[in-house]
């Protein structure tokens, strides 16, 4: 962004001048947990009413399936949802490498995001810890060690751009203290900071996966984060639920983001993050809408909406404000990222930005706060999207995939993935 405030602007040669009156407009919303290939089995009959590690056990043997088209087809339309929703930058935990599967499964993400103009921060994640071994997903969804690590450099040497309003970045993302080792977790934190690129992780999400680590490791999630050398500024952590004074204290002294998600932690019952807490400490917070299968949907401002009615439902209607909300979705997941170009308006930031019209949506009619009304009259489809300079969506439409033909494939490859799972 190169400039703001008020008047006609002067019109260089090439340039041109859209008109946003009537619209209220956004710093472009920033999503940091995701799992795009999930949006294939969206509200998945046999996995509707469990608990996470059910859940999970339930759709690993669909998703051991997932091919590079599956992913391709997947991470286009979560992008159009997104890019939708007024979300112009995301990230993706993608964990999912089938053993027998394509080597270079995360390049499809990379390669549909670039096409579709969507900002991406790319987590190459992994499982090693399958159930011979006392972990929870079976060998057809894990990988060797070695393997995983090599891949990772790959994918960073080959996509990782570090500048000021890059497009692509690449973080580390081992999937959970139930999936992946001890050693996997030390090496991955070691090769991120050698190659300065950041890590994800789940943590403490659920009360079972607390049980978990007691029994395996012989300490709370926190305590195994430590002991493995994941602690400090360059790492964000997914739910964080099931933190006590004391972890929240030392998550916010290390600077420690947290992705909250708050649509998942209800439809699977997994519980509340302590968003104030973690924040007061000192801790990131941003929002994250999750797998689309355990949301079931990629709307960033709907996940602000819940971020509010879920503090108030826990504190009373002073809670949380409107405005603190889309901080949330905005400048808290910009620091989660580690990108202080996103998530505001002005001079210096990032051209990423969202237009919502009130005027053409029935549901806002007669607000008063417009920009209260964003979330208290619903969460709206942006009318128009830009990203880095260039509009994405116009008219509530997206301009940079044709999902008229996007959709039917999509929804027939989710067809084809549950019926090869048997």
């Amino acid at each position: 962004m190169v400039g703001i405030g008020e008047g006609e602007p002067e019109r260089r040669p090439g340039e041109q001048i859209v008109s946003l009156d009537g619209g209220v407009v956004l710093p472009g919303l920033v999503n940091v947990h995701h799992h795009l290939c999930q949006n294939l089995t969206r509200a998945y009959g046999p996995a509707q009413d469990l608990e996470l590690f059910d859940w999970l056990r339930t759709l690993y043997p669909i998703w051991s399936g997932f091919t590079p088209e599956n992913l391709d087809l997947a991470s286009r339309v979560g992008f159009a949802e997104l890019l939708l929703s007024g979300c112009t930058t995301t990230s993706d935990h993608h964990y999912l490498f089938p053993r027998d599967g394509a080597p270079d499964l995360l390049d499809a993400s990379v390669l549909a995001a670039q096409d579709m103009g969507m900002r991406f921060v790319a987590t190459r994640g992994s499982m090693s810890l399958d159930t011979r071994h006392g972990g929870l997903p079976p060998m057809s969804c894990t990988q060797d060690e070695d393997v995983i690590l090599r891949d990772s450099e790959r994918v960073i040497d080959r996509w990782h751009d570090p500048s000021p309003y890059s497009m692509t970045q690449i973080a580390l993302a081992p999937c959970a203290p139930f999936s992946v080792t001890e050693e996997l977790m030390r090496e991955t934190a070691r090769l991120a900071r050698d190659k300065g690129v950041r890590l994800h992780t789940h943590l403490a999400e659920t009360r079972d996966e607390n049980r978990y680590c007691q029994e395996h490791y012989g300490c709370r999630p926190l305590d195994f984060l430590e002991r493995v050398e994941w602690t400090g500024p360059d790492i964000w952590l997914a739910h964080g639920i099931w933190f006590d004074e004391d972890e929240i204290a030392r998550l916010g002294a290390a600077g420690t983001g947290i992705a909250h998600c708050p649509s998942s932690n209800m439809r699977l019952g997994s519980g509340v993050c302590p968003v104030p807490a973690l924040r007061e400490a000192g801790s990131p917070v941003g929002l994250g809408v999750d797998g689309s299968a355990s949301n079931d949907t990629g709307h960033l401002l709907n996940e602000a909406r819940m971020a509010l009615y879920l503090r108030r439902l826990e504190s009373g209607a002073a809670g949380m404000s409107a405005m603190e909300a889309l901080e949330l979705a905005t400048l808290g997941g910009a620091a989660c990222l580690g990108r202080e170009e996103l998530g505001w308006l002005g001079v210096d930031s990032a051209a990423d930005f969202a237009v919502y019209d009130l005027h053409g949506e029935i549901a806002a009619s007669g607000a008063h706060d417009p920009v209260a009304a964003l979330l208290l009259c619903g969460p709206l489809r942006a009318r128009t999207v830009v990203v880095n300079g260039r509009r994405v969506v116009e008219e509530g439409r997206v301009l940079t995939e044709d999902l008229e033909t996007l959709l039917p494939r999509h929804r027939e490859a989710a067809r084809q993935l549950v019926e090869r799972a048997g």
